[in-house]
């Protein structure tokens, strides 16, 4: 692997864990020191995988970062931790427009995870993953209608 990979998937890993740890932070999950970034950064995005669909809802200043660690979950498997919740409290037409957001304007980086993202934001809402789930057109999430 040449520097400049090296350096490149270094430095996305610690966008992760930056992303995953602030999270982390707004469900007051404690984050364990001593392990390496790229691990540290998947067991925090673990640890609040759970919490974030047992929720009843979610503050608005929540968006950015749940939209900020999806798009830097360099797992195409995992992010979905963080778009599922994103679109049952926010909506798909929100979450859509911010990772469209991300393809025109983000890093090479940001423009992967949000294609990586993109197609977990589509997966069917089911009213008993989340309490988050509300009545509604399955577009908006929460039970929020679009305003006419």
């Amino acid at each position: 692997m040449a520097d400049d990979d090296r350096t490149r998937t270094s430095t996305e890993q610690r966008s992760f864990l930056t992303c995953a740890t602030a999270v982390a932070r707004l469900l007051g999950v404690e984050e364990s020191a001593g392990e390496p970034g790229d691990l540290r950064a998947r067991r925090l995005a673990h640890a609040v995988r759970k919490p974030l669909l047992e929720r009843e809802s979610m503050p608005e200043e929540w968006f950015v970062p749940l939209m900020a660690a999806a798009v830097h979950d360099p797992d195409p498997s995992f992010c979905r931790w963080f778009v599922e919740p994103a679109v049952y409290a926010f909506g798909l037409r929100r979450v859509a427009a911010a990772l469209v957001d991300h393809l025109r304007n983000g890093t090479d980086a940001e423009r992967a995870g949000a294609v990586r993202a993109w197609y977990s934001a589509h997966v069917p809402l089911r009213p008993d993953r989340s309490p988050l789930y509300g009545p509604g057109d399955g577009l908006i999430g929460a039970g929020r209608r679009c305003p006419a």
